[in-house]
């Protein structure tokens, strides 16, 4: 009967249970880092869009007055010669004035500004790596949520068995006590057994509660029920997909890039450019000499620029950026060892766990021929109720460690798909 309503109880969960997948896809979305790879892609398009108007003209805007010590002047023989003729050059004044405008427009960067942007691009990719690396993490979180979960269910199962068991031997004694072949101490014993197990129900009851709604909380999805994974029948350890593995990647191709805009920072550039300004003097010294009055002035030209001091770091910079190349594949080794001890370790575990519920079978299997024998011994008085309880506490171990193992087994092959990236 009481497994009965048992089963009655869990149908609701169970018309709605997840699977495991379902939870850890729900985990993610749920996972307040999921926003995170939105504000990357923002910010590396932020990052290439500034970068590429390095191609808009680049205007300048300046005003500035002076006071010099000395100015362009007429010798004073000359001057002589000067006020011989009735004309006055006074030169130039000290105190001179401009507000101007200069505009520069590159013309050819030798791929410095494509450079620029690839690496903006690869430092994107990597900052996601990255947070796909935390994420990825999220998978083992909700495995041991689920599980331990799933264990629980299975330990109400197991405990609605033993109270049907136990109520039905206490049946049997309460007819027997009234047919005065057992004691009321007999039936009282196994009376007081069942309701050990209805007060650990209780228990388990409350810890279900508590892990399903920390399960429900971390998903962000109401989870009542929950489906008990398949055995994979083959996984491929020799592919490792694990996102570790894709940040070190990204972290070779951003050196790439970082290597090629050195390449680009070497070679000249072209660009065109334009200056004008209101002030004094102008560019006609002579008529600035004699006037002394503001004017407009104005240039354009083109001009080439080669920074010839990257030459006096580029062989360092070189270094630097096999250092981080050889650092990032130290990096890999070091994730591949510890990686494939982790999966040694699960793969024993399995192997352990399988052989452990080859034993449960055959241990169950005698555990409940030990039971049914010793109620029928009780019946014929050949034993006491202390030896029945015996029995039945000692099947009931044997069914609680086989659903143990099972699920211990279950947790270590996802735990393993996790290691190896499936």
């Amino acid at each position: 009967m009481r497994k009965k309503i048992w089963i009655l109880m869990m149908l609701p969960a169970m018309a709605q249970a997840q699977t495991l997948e379902e939870c850890q896809r729900a985990a993610e979305q749920n996972y307040p880092l999921i926003r995170q790879y939105g504000l990357i892609e923002k910010t590396t398009s932020l990052n290439v869009a500034n970068i590429q108007k390095g191609w808009l003209p680049q205007v300048t805007a300046s005003a500035q007055a002076t006071l010099q010590t000395d100015v362009t002047a007429f010798p004073d023989k000359l001057q002589t010669v000067f006020q011989q003729t009735g004309i006055t050059m006074d030169g130039l004044k000290k105190d001179q004035y401009r507000v101007g405008i200069d505009v520069q427009q590159t013309v050819y960067d030798a791929g410095n500004i494509k450079s620029q942007k690839e690496i903006a691009r690869r430092q994107g990719e990597l900052q996601s790596r990255q947070n796909e690396v935390t994420m990825y993490n999220v998978r083992r979180r909700v495995n041991e949520m689920y599980f331990s979960l799933l264990l629980v269910d299975e330990q109400i199962r197991l405990n609605a068995d033993l109270q049907t068991v136990l109520e039905g031997n206490e049946k049997k004694l309460a007819a027997m006590l009234k047919g005065g072949t057992a004691s009321e101490s007999d039936w009282l014993n196994v009376k007081v057994e069942r309701l050990n197990v209805v007060q650990k129900m209780t228990g388990l009851q409350s810890q279900r509660t508590a892990l399903a709604r920390m399960l429900s909380i971390f998903c962000g999805i109401e989870v009542n029920g929950l489906v008990k994974p398949e055995i994979p029948e083959n996984m491929n350890a020799s592919i490792n997909l694990r996102p570790e593995l894709k940040a070190l990647d990204a972290q070779l191709r951003l050196t790439d890039a970082q290597e090629k805009a050195l390449d680009a920072a070497m070679m000249p550039r072209l660009g065109v450019f334009a200056q004008g300004y209101y002030g004094y003097p102008g560019y006609n010294m002579f008529e600035d000499m004699m006037s002394h009055k503001f004017s407009w002035n104005g240039m354009i030209g083109a001009r080439l620029t080669w920074n010839i001091g990257t030459l006096y770091t580029r062989k360092n910079d070189k270094a630097k950026l096999q250092v981080q190349r050889e650092t990032t594949e130290v990096n890999r080794e070091r994730f591949l060892f510890d990686n494939n001890l982790e999966q040694i370790e699960q793969n024993e575990n399995i192997s352990r766990y399988r052989q452990m519920m080859t034993d449960d079978e055959e241990i169950i299997s005698l555990r409940s021929s030990i039971r049914k024998a010793a109620e029928s011994k009780l019946a014929h008085g050949i034993i006491d109720v202390n030896d029945l309880v015996r029995e039945i506490n000692s099947e009931n171990k044997a069914r609680v460690e086989q659903c143990i193992h099972e699920i211990e087994m279950l947790k270590e092959i996802y735990d393993l798909k996790i290691t190896i990236g499936e």
